[in-house]
């Protein structure tokens, strides 16, 4: 968990941003962490959703009484795990808020159970102008309200020049030298 140095929950009049994922593209998600930006940012292993326990903990050292908004790309561990520990912070009287960020035009909107658009570039986007409404003195639910508008109004889609691995691993060899990749998500997957 990284959180601001400047952040001071028990005095606070700003929502507090969190968002997270796995690690292994940085600087997504610590590197998004400041004034104007994330208040916390939860980092799970490498292509692994964080724990509920370590996002609870963020919630825990972050939220004040203006609340926490917790922006979540669209990928099922992340949700899951998130969604939880809103639930759990909510139990202890904290005001939480989470938003899912589908933005990948690469795969078609959700429809039924089908899990949907991923969460890719256009997150960094969210972080940004919820940052600056939360830095503003917006109320959690103002706050929510915009991104959700934002969410309908843009999308993006990946492109690679090389393909993604875990440390260790083979490096799958599906692409040339000469090639690009359209429509990948955040891991490399197609």
């Amino acid at each position: 968990v990284v959180i601001r140095t400047d952040w001071d929950p028990s005095t606070t009049q700003k929502v507090a941003l969190i968002s997270g994922g796995g690690s292994g593209h940085e600087p997504s998600h610590a590197g998004f962490v400041g004034c104007g930006m994330l208040t916390a940012a939860v980092c799970g292993n490498i292509f692994a959703s964080p724990a509920t326990h370590s996002i609870l903990a963020a919630i825990r050292a972050v939220g004040g009484p203006p609340g926490v908004l917790l922006i979540v790309k669209n990928y099922t561990g992340d949700i899951l795990n998130f969604g939880l520990a809103k639930e759990m912070a909510r139990l202890e009287g904290i005001d939480v808020e989470m938003v899912v960020v589908g933005d990948d035009v690469a795969l078609p909107q959700t429809k039924g159970n089908i899990t949907g658009r991923r969460g890719i570039a256009g997150t960094v986007f969210v972080h940004k102008i919820a940052g600056y409404y939360a830095e503003c003195g917006s109320n959690l639910s103002e706050i929510v309200t915009r991104v959700n508008l934002l969410l309908t109004k843009f999308a993006t889609i990946g492109l690679a020049s090389d393909t993604c691995h875990l440390p260790g691993q083979l490096k799958p060899d599906r692409m040339n030298d000469n090639e690009l990749e359209m429509g990948l998500g955040i891991h490399g997957e197609p």
